[in-house]
């Protein structure tokens, strides 16, 4: 990220129909602006779906994204979040060798827990703000993980 550059959180609304992501992208890699993190889901009982996308730029650029957003026909709405609950999820495996007590008391701290245990894997989860999953996936190195996957964020504004 340049000096400018803050990261930023952004909810669109669309209606759920093929060919939405595609456009909602091609708008980003058009343009030359990156997508830290997408995340999409449809909204119960309704036609409805809710990105969430994490990118990063400049108030200028941002607002720009935010307009160009707008213009496209199956968007809604568009919010840029200010104050918001933001959580992210991951999952990580373990060799079964590696101390489970410790790995449990890790993902305690994390807000997570144990999700499995294999004749050769144990499978821990947290689900937290991006930056304490972050510091999670710094603290876990010292036990081998043989896989890691992240969800992307979501959030609601307050």
């Amino acid at each position: 990220m340049t000096e400018n550059s803050e990261r930023r959180v952004i909810s669109v609304i669309v209606v759920n129909e093929a060919s939405v992501l595609s456009r909602i992208t091609d708008l980003f890699s058009g343009r030359g602006y990156n997508i830290t993190s997408l995340t999409v889901a449809p909204i119960p009982d309704s036609k409805y779906s809710r990105l969430t996308i994490v990118t990063s730029g400049s108030v200028r650029v941002i607002e720009q994204i935010t307009k160009q957003l707008h213009k496209l026909i199956p968007v809604l709405r568009v919010y840029e979040h200010c104050d918001l609950v933001e959580k992210e999820m991951a999952l990580v495996k373990f060799p079964i060798t590696e101390n489970i007590s410790d790995i449990n008391s890790l993902c305690d701290a994390y807000n997570g827990k144990i999700v499995d245990i294999g004749d050769d894997m144990i499978i821990g989860m947290v689900t937290d703000e991006p930056k304490r999953v972050e510091n999670f996936l710094s603290a876990i190195k010292k036990y081998n993980p043989k896989e890691i996957v992240r969800s992307g964020a979501v959030a609601l504004e307050r």
